[in-house]
């Protein structure tokens, strides 16, 4: 079966960006100057809007993530921020007024991977006609992501409820959960596998090896990624060892 392309899309969504501040809050209504209210007329009941981020501030965000990503998955999450921010072609000015601290900056890293790996399961069970093709298509794509450095970066100390890690996880799990059972509907992936069980090799397969010197890694994780999805092929030709795995059981032995 000739493999779909790697090559991951554009994010479908502009990446997650900070809260935007709340809209301003009307005002009480001012007094005159014996104390009594003023007319109704000169409140203004309707809330500021909420400036929209510049473009090029949205730009330099998602260079931000990149750069971060990728030093993450050399050096950890303890990679310096000057370097961050000289990858990214921004000050450090730039950094610190998106990402004001590293556990801010680690977090967003985490929810740009996750929406992206999120929008490349959804793009592949909408566009691919063979829902195996689909699920090879998302496996390769979320490996380029560098989905398995997530895994070092999730920490003890890591805001593992933070809301809006909370929200992904469950988006991303739902968009994965979707694309298997398209598969294991058709009858094209064996039956006795679960979400965790696809999570945990695509994890364990495409996370690098320590230090930076492998030569071509990329070549190596893809080959091996296809590997294990040939094995998910139905009809199963071996009993596999325990149940399926699902993502709340993995939620609870890893977290």
């Amino acid at each position: 079966m000739k493999r779909a392309t790697t090559t991951a899309p554009a994010a479908p969504t502009a990446p997650r960006a900070d809260a935007a501040p709340a809209a301003a809050r009307v005002e009480a209504a001012p007094t005159g100057a014996r104390g009594e209210a003023a007319p109704a007329s000169r409140v203004d009941a309707a809330p500021a809007a909420v400036p929209r981020p510049r473009a090029d501030a949205v730009r330099n965000r998602e260079r931000i993530l990149v750069a971060a990503r990728e030093l993450f998955v050399e050096f950890g999450a303890g990679a310096a921020f000057d370097e961050v921010a000289r990858r990214a072609g921004v000050g450090n000015a730039t950094l610190y007024r998106h990402f004001p601290d590293r556990p801010t900056l680690v977090r967003h890293v985490v929810l740009f991977v996750m929406d992206r790996v999120t929008a490349h399961a959804e793009h592949a069970l909408a566009e691919e006609a063979d829902a195996f093709d689909a699920l090879c298509r998302f496996t390769h794509a979320a490996a380029d992501e560098r989905i398995g450095a997530l895994c070092p970066m999730l920490a003890a100390d890591f805001g593992h409820d933070h809301p809006e890690l909370l929200a992904a996880r469950d988006v991303l799990e739902a968009a994965v959960q979707a694309l298997l059972a398209a598969g294991q509907d058709a009858a094209l992936v064996r039956p006795d596998i679960g979400t965790g069980d696809l999570m945990v090799a695509l994890s364990q397969l495409s996370r690098p090896l320590p230090g930076t010197a492998c030569v071509d890694v990329d070549h190596f994780t893809h080959r091996h990624l296809q590997l294990f999805l040939d094995g998910l092929r139905a009809p199963a030709r071996s009993v596999l060892p325990g149940s399926a795995a699902t993502a709340e059981a993995l939620r609870r032995k890893t977290m």
